[in-house]
């Protein structure tokens, strides 16, 4: 079964991150047009130094990294074997770390341009990208559990069931308490 909605998370998140990244590579106020369309009011007055190539270029580079985690992670998703999510899984993880991380860095360069309102607005895109991870990995677990066991697993449940048998009826002995199927 195909991961449906993790790959579409992962293809919403991917253009979310690359449109904030083309949009902040605009010279003309490009890194307030991007706070604006996180949902940072934006007024006419310009903040201190945000159209410096010191802020945009690595803010921008940043989130196009994170973009291009996020499609890596929709190939993956789209092309991931079923009886094996590791690979998927991990850049998923991946993306998604890197993901909170950009946006903390923004929250701590607004901090220090004094841009109000940031807090809130990235406060909402973070839980967004949680409940988005959390989703993924429900979707993942459901996945798994609906699989059918391979012969290893049926192999270990059966060696795990064993070894509680043997242990109980140990128990069982040592206390001096008989089996109930000795009672017939």
């Amino acid at each position: 079964m195909r991961h449906i909605l993790s790959s579409f998370l992962a293809l919403h998140w991917a253009a979310v991150f690359a449109l904030l990244a083309f949009i902040c590579i605009d010279g003309n106020r490009g890194v307030a047009t991007a706070l604006g369309v996180l949902g940072v009011p934006v007024q006419n007055t310009r903040f201190a130094d945000l159209e410096n190539a010191v802020v945009v270029a690595p803010l921008a580079v940043a989130l196009l990294v994170v973009a291009v985690l996020f499609c890596w992670a929709f190939v993956e998703a789209l092309t991931s074997d079923t009886t094996n999510p590791d690979p998927a899984d991990s850049v998923m993880r991946i993306a998604f770390i890197s993901a909170l991380g950009v946006l903390s860095l923004i929250v701590i360069g607004g901090a220090a341009q004094g841009i109000n309102g940031l807090f809130m607005i990235v406060a909402v895109q973070l839980a967004a990208l949680l409940a988005s991870y959390v989703a993924v990995l429900a979707e993942r677990r459901s996945t798994v559990a609906a699989a059918v066991p391979g012969n290893g697993e049926i192999r270990a449940a059966a060696h795990v069931m064993a070894k509680a048998a043997a242990h109980n009826s140990s128990l069982a002995r040592i206390s001096g308490r008989l089996d109930s199927r000795d009672d017939r």
